[in-house]
C-alpha cells in the first residue's frame, strides 16, 4: 500500500486542500452509496430497511469499523448522535462512577465545546461539581484526589498540541480520577491505542480525518470491563435491552449499544460506512510518518519565505498532531485571500491559521504549491484588501 490515494477522492481541480483537520473531503463512491440507499433501500425497502437493509445494526457495525482505527476492540465503539452528546454522556457516566469527587478536569486549550458541556452538565446536576481548567503544560501537576473526571482532547484543535495520551491516563488512574478523551483531532490522523492507555471513555468525530461529511455521526468508547456500569445519562429509546418490548421503564442494554440514544441517521451513516472503505489497507504508522514528513517540509519552507508568519504548533512532531497553526496579525484576510488563490486552510481566533496535512491526498508538491501561494499573499501583501476582512459566520 502507497500513499497518497489521491485518486480515491473528488477533489475539486486547481485545489490543494489544507482543511482535512477541519471538514475531510468527499471519497469517491459516497454519493452513489448514498444515492442507492435513498433510492434502492429507502425508497424500495421502505420500512423493511430496518431489517432487510441492516439500519438497526449499523451504529455498531460501523463503531467496529472505527473502532479498529483508534485501537479499540470490537464491541467497544457505537456511532450515534454529535460529539457534544457524546461527551456528555461520557462525562455523566464518569461522573457517577466517582459519586464522593466534585471536580472535571480540563484544560485551557480544549475545543469549547467540551467545556460547554462540563459546564452545563455542572448545571443540570446542582450539586457543587466543579469545572477546573488549567494550561495544557500544568494538567499533570493539578491531577489529585479532588479530580472525579479528566476530560482532554489529545490534539489541541488550535496548535496541534498532543497531549502523552497514556502517561496522562495513568495519572489520572493512580489518583483515582476517571479518564475521558476526545478524538475529535487525532482519529484517522495518528496511531491512536485506547486498548493500551486503558482509559475508561473515548469520543469523537468522524467528518475531519474520516471523511464521513459535514454533520456526521460521532462516535463513543467504552471501556469494556465498564460497560454495564457505565450509566447511560440520556436513556433513549434504543440504548433500552429491549426496545421492541415496549416497556415503560428503562432498563440499559448489557453492551456498547445502552449508549444509543435516538434513531440513527441512516443517510449520514451510509455515507460514512462508505467513506471508511478507503481504509481497509491503511495501517495508521505508514498515514503518521507521511502526515509528520508533509508538516516538516511545510513548517521549514514557511519559516524560509514567510518570516512575518510565528509558529504556534509545537516545533516536536512527536507532540504535534496532524496540522500546523502559524500565528500572524492579519491572518484572517490572509487566509481568504489564500483561500482565494485555490489554497484551503483555516482560522481560528485570535490570529491563527491552520493548515491540516492528510497524506492520504497530499504529497510533497502540493505543500511546495501551497507554500508558493502563501508566500506571495503574505509577501505581496495580498492580504491587504478589505474585501478580505469581512468575517464570514464560519471562519
Amino acid at each position: 500500500m502507497t500513499l497518497p490515494k489521491k485518486h480515491l477522492f473528488d477533489l475539486p481541480s486547481g485545489v490543494i486542500y489544507l482543511d482535512g483537520n477541519s471538514l475531510g473531503p468527499l471519497p469517491k463512491g459516497v454519493a452513489e452509496k448514498v444515492q442507492g440507499v435513498v433510492t434502492g433501500e429507502w425508497g424500495q425497502a421502505l420500512i423493511r430497511g430496518w431489517n432487510a437493509c441492516g439500519w438497526m445494526e449499523q451504529p455498531a457495525r460501523v463503531g467496529d469499523k472505527v473502532a479498529r482505527l483508534i485501537g479499540a476492540p470490537r464491541g467497544s465503539v457505537v456511532m450515534g448522535d454529535t460529539l457534544s452528546i457524546k461527551v456528555f454522556q461520557a462525562l455523566s457516566a464518569a461522573l457517577a462512577m466517582r459519586p464522593d469527587r466534585k471536580v472535571i478536569l480540563s484544560d485551557t486549550g480544549n475545543f469549547p465545546t467540551d467545556l460547554y458541556m462540563a459546564e452545563g452538565l455542572i448545571r443540570l446536576k446542582d450539586a457543587g461539581f466543579e469545572l477546573r481548567t488549567v494550561d495544557p503544560e500544568a494538567v499533570s501537576q493539578a491531577i489529585n484526589d479532588e479530580v472525579a473526571a479528566v476530560l482532554l482532547t489529545e490534539v489541541d484543535y488550535r496548535t496541534g498540541r498532543k497531549h502523552d495520551m497514556t502517561a496522562i491516563t495513568r495519572q489520572a488512574q493512580e489518583a483515582g480520577a476517571i479518564m475521558i478523551w476526545d478524538l475529535a483531532h487525532s482519529a484517522g490522523a495518528l496511531e491512536v491505542d485506547l486498548e493500551g492507555s486503558g482509559c475508561e471513555f473515548a469520543v469523537g468525530c468522524t467528518y475531519k480525518y474520516l471523511n464521513g461529511g459535514p454533520g456526521a455521526p460521532a462516535f463513543i468508547y467504552v471501556r469494556p470491563d465498564l460497560t454495564t456500569q457505565a450509566e447511560p445519562a440520556l436513556s433513549g429509546w434504543l440504548g433500552h435491552d429491549a426496545p421492541f418490548a415496549f416497556e415503560t421503564s428503562y432498563v440499559p442494554a448489557p453492551s456498547i449499544e445502552r449508549m444509543r440514544v435516538g434513531t440513527p441517521p441512516v443517510l449520514q451513516m451510509s455515507a460514512l460506512e462508505e467513506a471508511l472503505r478507503i481504509w481497509d489497507d491503511i495501517e495508521m504508522a505508514e498515514v503518521r510518518a507521511a502526515s509528520i514528513a508533509l508538516s516538516e517540509l511545510f513548517i521549514r519552507e514557511v519559516e524560509a519565505r514567510c518570516p512575518q508568519l510565528s509558529l504556534v504548533s509545537p516545533r516536536d512532531a512527536a507532540i504535534r498532531g496532524s496540522q500546523v497553526s502559524f500565528a500572524f496579525e492579519h491572518g484572517y484576510a490572509a487566509m481568504q485571500a489564500l483561500i482565494e488563490r485555490g489554497v484551503i486552510g483555516d482560522f481560528r481566533a485570535p490570529n491563527v491559521m491552520r493548515f491540516g496535512f492528510t497524506p492520504l491526498y497530499l504529497e510533497a508538491s502540493d505543500v511546495m504549491s501551497a507554500v508558493e501561494h502563501l508566500a506571495a499573499v503574505i509577501g505581496d501583501r495580498l492580504w491587504d484588501n478589505p474585501a478580505y476582512r469581512t468575517a464570514n459566520r464560519v471562519t
